[in-house]
Formats: structure tokens, sequence, C-alpha cells
């Protein structure tokens, strides 16, 4: 949503560090897992495997490399959080096949051989300025790739056809809907060229409201808003905004779509 579902911002110095282990312990058992229809459809249409070479912005605590790893490809992750990639760091167990860099792509340093795939499963047109530093990355991580290497870009889906848009609203800025060209404009704006795209289905489902206000919470897009309040008045209007999509067994179930575009380096 790593948010979800922004392009990851470094956590306010005000945040204590049991705070952030907690947070990036949360994104990990819970929010994490929500976006796994998407890494494993991108993967089968690209055919992930032995010759994949990945480079993954954002990764966050590392699911999506753990899974990439498992086809057997070579993965590199970078974040800015170092909570989420100390977790990374535990998931892939020494690994002479994954790597993971504490920063942007620039501090991953040249592949030799280089990089064919770069990821990026941080969905854009969830918070301000999500766009603009997606484009950046891109363009510091395309110098590490061989020619014609593959791109994933990931954005929410339609307003229509994503039920958690309206508890993301308590985050204090509504989600801006992404027009439907926008993956493209940005692969455009960096050097890529769009060479197919697609859509997943990622309900976001949780055990129960305790789940589900812990698991949003970890995606660092309520932060501005626990600023302005505290957490636990940002934790008891999620949990408000939840209502419609609680079952009758006390689950939470939201329904989501997401799209991908695939792109090619020069």
């Amino acid at each position: 949503m790593t948010p979800t579902l922004v392009q990851h911002r470094p956590h306010k110095a005000s945040a204590t560090s049991a705070e952030a282990g907690t947070r990036a312990r949360d994104w990990a058992e819970i929010q994490e897992r929500m976006l796994v229809p998407l890494y494993e459809a991108v993967y089968e249409r690209l055919e992930v495997g032995a010759a994949s070479r990945l480079l993954a912005l954002g990764c966050g605590s590392g699911l999506a490399l753990l899974i990439a790893r498992t086809r057997g490809a070579t993965v590199t992750g970078v974040d800015t959080d170092s909570d989420r990639l100390a977790l990374a760091r535990e998931r892939m167990d020494g690994s002479p096949t994954a790597r993971l860099v504490d920063g942007g792509p620039g501090d991953a340093g040249p592949a030799r051989p280089a990089y064919n795939l770069i990821t990026a499963f941080q969905p854009i047109g969830c918070g301000a300025g999500d766009a603009e530093d997606l484009e950046q990355a891109l363009k510091d991580a395309v110098g590490l790739t061989e020619r014609r290497s593959l791109v994933v870009l990931t954005g929410w889906g339609p307003p229509e056809r994503c039920a958690t848009s309206g508890v993301l609203r308590v985050a204090g800025e509504r989600r801006r809907s992404a027009h439907r060209d926008a993956l493209e404009d940005i692969a455009a704006r960096a050097g890529l060229n769009p060479d197919g795209s697609g859509r997943v289905a990622c309900p976001f489902g949780y055990a129960d409201v305790d789940s589900a206000v812990r698991g949003l919470m970890s995606t660092g897009l309520y932060d501005a808003a626990v600023r302005e309040t505290d957490q636990a008045q940002v934790g008891k209007e999620i949990a408000e905004a939840l209502h419609d999509h609680r079952r009758p067994d006390g689950t939470v179930w939201m329904p989501n779509v997401f799209r991908y575009l695939i792109a090619r380096t020069p």
C-alpha cells in the first residue's frame, strides 16, 4: 500500500526506534502480503527465473524479493527504511543470490553482469509526490541495466474498484486518482518504452479490525494525521472507516485492483 503504497520516505526523528521497529514488523507480518497476487502475476508473465538479475526499488521487508529468489532469480533490493531492510535480511538468511542496500538505486552500485529487470512494486496514486519520486528512482536505476531490460511500474486501479480508497481518506487527503496513462507518462519521462500492461485483483483481508488498523498504519500513509492528532485518534478513525468492510465473523475484506505497466530501457 511500501505504503503500502507510496515511495517510502525516511521516518521523522520523532518516532522512537521501538515504534519504528514495531511498525516495520506490522508491515512485514500483516500488510506486505496483500500485494502477493501482483508480484506473482508479474513474475509469471515475465518468466522470472535463473536468468533474471533483479533490482527492486523500495523493496521493503523483502517479500517480493523472496518470491523472485525462490524462482531462481539473483536479487538486489534497495530501500531507505533500515527497519524493513533488517527484516528483509532475516528473510534472505544470508543467501548468496540476494543483496540488500540501505538507500536508493545509486547506492546499489554497478552490477556485473548488469541488471536485466527493475521492479517498482509500490503503487503510485496514493500520496503527493509519489509519481515524481518513482520517476527519479527509475532514472537513477536505468544506468545500472543492460540494454532493453524490463521495468515494471505499478499503480492503484480506479477508485470505484478499490474499496480501500475510502479508508485512506483518514490520512488527511483524498487519494489522488492517477489518470489512465499515469504509468505511461512516468515511463516516458524516465526514458522508458512501454511494452505491455495488466491488472491484478489484490484484496486486502485481515483477521480483525485491530489487525487491519495495524497493517494500514504500518504503510506510513497516516503519519501526517498522527502528527496532527495522535496515534490513538487516527487508529479510532481508521477503525470507524472499516465498519462497512467488516464481515459477520469479524474479519475485514476490501477488494482492490492494481495496474502494472511493463516497459523497457533504451
